[in-house]
């Protein structure tokens, strides 16, 4: 049976310090950042899919659990990039444990890298013939981190073709003080655009000109240069 001493072990001989640096950088650790608090051992991502997959299997819930707890950020993505294969191999129990599990850790979840890691891939998946509420309390939370599952977690109900709860959340989150959440609905309606331009279209009418630029700009990115000039410039 694997353990966490094992992964955190394999980690840590992995470390790069240079990278690290980067690292705290590029996901603002630093102090004022939104990830200010976190530590970094700098291993890159595909190294830390690569031990998921090895991994997953024979490392309990349990273990997996201690590891989503760890002040180390790599090891807190390598326990989400686990969470996600036990969640898509596991039963509808270990599934719904999994869920749980990610639910009641949001505060450990705390960086953009942790939410679209995992988000998109258990709790949406878990919630698409489900009672979704747990959304709109995720979308009303003080915790940024939360509001951004809480969006992220529609884009496996749009690849469903469903896209009602990514506007009703686009909708609570529109006005949203932080860049993160702007950016999240932003790339969610984007997402929807590419399903079905018009029902993105539709939801921007009445909305674009209060929204926030970022989410704008990323709503439309997609858009033919001319139509996304008229949204830009409130011509739309």
């Amino acid at each position: 049976m694997a353990t966490t001493a094992d992964i955190r072990s394999e980690l840590a001989s992995l470390a790069d310090p240079h990278r690290a640096e980067a690292s705290r950088r590029f996901l603002q650790m630093t102090p004022g950042g939104y990830g200010e608090g976190d530590r970094t051992i700098g291993v890159f991502v595909p190294q830390q899919r690569s031990l998921a997959s090895r991994y997953w299997r024979d490392l309990p819930l349990s273990e997996t659990a201690d590891l989503l707890a760890s002040g180390v950020h790599e090891e807190r993505l390598t326990s989400l990039f686990i969470l996600v294969r036990k969640f898509a191999k596991g039963d509808d129990q270990e599934r719904g444990r999994i869920f749980d599990l990610v639910l009641t850790n949001t505060d450990r979840i705390n960086n953009w890298d942790l939410v679209d890691s995992s988000a998109p891939y258990i709790v949406g998946p878990w919630l698409l013939d489900r009672d979704r509420s747990v959304l709109d309390r995720l979308a009303a939370s003080g915790l940024v981190w939360d509001r951004r599952i809480a969006i992220m977690a529609t884009f496996a109900f749009i690849k469903a073709g469903d896209f009602q709860w990514t506007f009703r959340l686009g909708d609570q989150l529109l006005h949203d003080p932080h860049d993160l959440v702007q950016k999240a609905v932003g790339w969610m309606l984007r997402e929807v655009g590419n399903r079905d331009r018009a029902a993105e279209e539709q939801f921007l009418t009445g909305r674009y000109r209060g929204m926030p630029r970022v989410m704008l700009r990323y709503a439309i990115e997609k858009f033919e240069p001319p139509r996304r000039r008229m949204y830009l410039t409130g011509a739309a």
